[in-house]
C-alpha cells in the first residue's frame, strides 16, 4: 500500500509552524507561517488569536467544504498542543491535516509533500506526532538547507536566510500555492508531479 492508497481524505485543517513573536519572524524555522500568512491572503480570510486552540485561527469555505488554517503560538517544540486542541474541537483526523514547515534535509527552494514518515529532528512534528498519536498526517516540507554541522542547528534555524535563500524559500512557497486546489481537490499524485519537479 502506498501513501498515496492510505487515505483519499480531504484536507480539513492546514497547519504553519513556526515560532511567535517579533524576533522570530523573519528566521527560517518560520517558514511554515510565511506559508499560512500567503494562504489566508490567497483565500480572502484572516488570522485571529483563538486561546481554546493555543494559537491563531482562520476559517476559509472553499469549494471543497471549510478548511481551518493554523498557526500555534506555543513555540515549536509544543506545537502539537494547538494542533490537537484544534482537531479534536472539529473532530478532524490526523490523515485530514497537512502540516507546513521548514525542512534541514531539503535544498533551499526544493519541495517534498508526503503522508506521514518520521519526524528528522524536527521538534514541531515530534511533539504534533506524539499529540495525535500518529505520523499519519501529510506534510509540505520546505527546504531551508543544512548548514553543514548539527552542532550549529538550532542556531542557524533561529537566524534569517540570506536574500538569496529567502528569494528560494520565496519561490518555493508560490510554487506550493499553486499546487494547494490539486491538494485540495484530492489529487495529490498530481500536487507531488507539481511540486517535486525542478
Amino acid at each position: 500500500m502506498t501513501d498515496l492508497e492510505y487515505d483519499m481524505s480531504k484536507i480539513k485543517l492546514i497547519v504553519g509552524l513556526g515560532n511567535p513573536g517579533k524576533e522570530y519572524e523573519h528566521t527560517r524555522h518560520n517558514v511554515g507561517f510565511w506559508f499560512a500568512d500567503e494562504l489566508a491572503w490567497q483565500w480572502k480570510t484572516a488570522f485571529k488569536p483563538e486561546k481554546k486552540f493555543h494559537g491563531e485561527a482562520a476559517k476559509a469555505v472553499l469549494p471543497e467544504g471549510e478548511v481551518w488554517l493554523l498557526k500555534p503560538d506555543t513555540y515549536m517544540n509544543r506545537s502539537g498542543l494547538s494542533v490537537s486542541a484544534l482537531a479534536s474541537f472539529y473532530k478532524i483526523k490526523p490523515e485530514e491535516i497537512l502540516v507546513v514547515h521548514d525542512e534541514l534535509d531539503i535544498a533551499c527552494g526544493r519541495i517534498k509533500f508526503k503522508l506521514g514518515g518520521g519526524n528528522g529532528g524536527h521538534n514541531g512534528l515530534k511533539d504534533i506526532q506524539a499529540k495525535l498519536g500518529t505520523p499519519n498526517f501529510y506534510r509540505l516540507r520546505l527546504g531551508i538547507d543544512h548548514p553543514g554541522d548539527r552542532n550549529v542547528v538550532a542556531a542557524y534555524v533561529l537566524n534569517k536566510p540570506s536574500a538569496d535563500d529567502r528569494q528560494k524559500i520565496d519561490d518555493s512557497i508560490n510554487k506550493s500555492l499553486q499546487a494547494m486546489p490539486k491538494i485540495m481537490a484530492g489529487d495529490f499524485e498530481e500536487a507531488m508531479r507539481m511540486l517535486h519537479g525542478k
